[in-house]
């Protein structure tokens, strides 16, 4: 059955309730009943939370074949944990496992092998990159895994979609009440969002920490109140790889062409006066626009009311020269960022619902002036992917880019025309994370394309000297560049279902042929 965004799904996945995408908005009023976990109650006084070991700790939980754990990755590829408790329960032979994540990456590659041999079945993520992306693409995984962005993840729990049996949060620090910070020892991480709906909706939950703190360990991301276990390790992680990867500050003549156009068209366009709300990506370009947009806002004489997303330096740097008013903060993206959360009093942590979640009351993402995002390829009615590579191998992840698209008021994706020869403008895309209904402008180094629904922001834009053009036109410059990409081949085999935030079905993703 095709879809909205014309992408083919096979009946099969269209089960249990499961429909195609129908639009950005196909589920508004949609009625629910929030899931809730099973709850063992502890009524004696005597209970002791903290265990002796990891070890000790997994026993303690009587896994069973079949059930589902969650991760987080606000380590980002410094996470120890997911590999060190994954590694446990395969010494234990413990099979058919659900392993839903928030994210996945170099951090995880441990657990290849462990798709090979059936330790693991199926996977749920809001990204999946490197060993373990390549991996999942060549059909190592026994069922398709599904590509959920965070807004969709949060989603997928609260409903009971996804049912959780055992959260495995990391924590900076932790007390023996289950108390647990992104703050504190020598494993900071900053926040702990995307954990927050695994600690309130999972039948069990253990923190890791490599810090015990005495005392009670407040304010805390995660409540004792919602804690099992709380365990001791050497170390959870390394802070020093959270802005590795997607993080990059650039200095690169195209980048920073690109990012001087598209903070002209935030300047340009209605929405940028006192109070007006703000999200960038991490990619070098997206970074950069923060940095142009201080002479604007100079100029107007205005601030900025919010800032919210993955928190940067530049974002940092921002609040504490009084362009900001507020972070809202749901990832710390580097070093900067993790310290400014717990130390600035208009730095704040959010959870992941109140940041992305579709079906709440009101996630911020939906009070979002402008967004800034990136993209590994755009399409001529503006539908972007940013999950799997011109190769056709997984190597990306929607994390905020559908949730922040659909809400923002001005979306903006930044985008090189071309990267080593291959065109990012195509006329078909290798796969659908993000409908082109939700993007209304493309920025790139050779011109600057407005969706054609967005008449409006266009005839903002024909006032200022920017270098407009059509999304066909970007194509046709791609095209006489590099010529036209050879289609992939794929075989018939779906190694992975990309979920729009909503919970329906906007693409698949096959097996590239060998």
């Amino acid at each position: 059955m095709k879809n909205k965004v014309g992408r083919e799904i096979p009946e099969e996945f269209l089960q249990n309730g499961v429909e195609v995408f129908q639009g950005q908005y196909y589920r508004d009023n949609y009625e629910y009943t929030k899931a809730a976990p099973t709850v063992r109650a502890y009524v004696k006084p005597d209970r002791n939370k903290l265990q002796n070991s990891l070890r000790e700790t997994i026993l303690a939980l009587n896994l069973k074949d079949g059930m589902t754990l969650s991760f987080h990755h606000h380590f980002r590829n410094g996470d120890y944990i997911c590999a060190q408790v994954m590694e446990i329960i395969h010494e234990l032979g413990i099979k058919n496992l659900f392993i839903c994540a928030s994210s996945l990456g170099k951090a995880q590659a441990n657990l290849v092998p462990m798709l090979e041999d059936g330790t693991i079945t199926g996977i749920s993520t809001s990204g999946v990159r490197d060993e373990i992306g390549r991996a999942i693409s060549e059909g190592k995984l026994a069922q398709p895994a599904w590509i959920r962005s965070h807004g969709g993840r949060v989603r997928a729990i609260e409903t009971g979609e996804i049912k959780i049996d055992v959260a495995f949060i990391g924590a900076a620090s932790c007390d023996v009440y289950g108390n647990a910070s992104g703050k504190g020892g020598k494993s900071e991480c900053g926040v702990l969002s995307y954990a927050d709906v695994d600690a309130k909706y999972a039948d069990q939950v253990v923190v890791i920490t490599d810090n015990v703190v005495p005392g009670v360990n407040m304010p805390a991301s995660i409540k004792g109140i919602d804690v099992d276990y709380v365990v001791k390790v050497d170390q959870v992680g390394d802070p020093a790889k959270i802005a590795g990867g997607a993080i990059r500050m650039t200095k690169d003549p195209r980048e920073l062409k690109m990012a001087a156009y598209c903070a002209k068209v935030v300047a340009a366009t209605q929405w940028f006066k006192d109070g007006f709300s703000f999200q960038t990506g991490a990619g070098g370009a997206s970074l950069a626009v923060t940095q142009f947009l201080r002479s604007y806002m100079d100029e107007a004489n205005i601030k900025m009311g919010w800032g919210m997303g993955g928190i940067t330096e530049p974002m940092v740097d921002m609040l504490h020269q009084g362009y900001i008013r507020a972070l809202l903060d749901d990832q710390a993206f580097d070093i900067p960022a993790v310290k400014s959360v717990h130390s600035d009093p208009t730095h704040y942590e959010i959870s992941c619902s109140e940041y992305a979640n579709p079906l709440n009351k009101g996630a911020y993402v939906n009070y979002l002036d402008y967004v800034i995002l990136g993209a590994l390829e755009i399409d001529t009615n503006f539908n972007v992917n940013v999950v799997q590579g011109s190769d056709g191998l997984i190597q990306g992840a929607p994390g905020g880019h559908p949730d922040t698209a659909a809400g923002a008021k001005c979306t903006i994706i930044v985008a090189p025309l071309l990267r080593s020869r291959l065109a990012t403008v195509r006329r078909e895309l290798t796969s659908v994370t993000t409908p082109g209904e939700s993007v209304d402008v493309l920025v790139t180094d050779y011109g600057i394309a407005v969706n054609p629904r967005r008449q409006d922001i266009l005839q903002q834009l024909q006032k200022t000297d920017l270098p407009l053009c059509s999304i066909e036109e970007l194509v046709e410059t791609a095209e006489k560049i590099c010529g036209r990409p050879e289609p992939i081949k794929f075989t018939d085999k779906v190694v992975a279902l990309v979920e729009y935030r909503d919970g329906t079905l906007i693409d698949v993703i096959r097996q590239v042929k060998k």
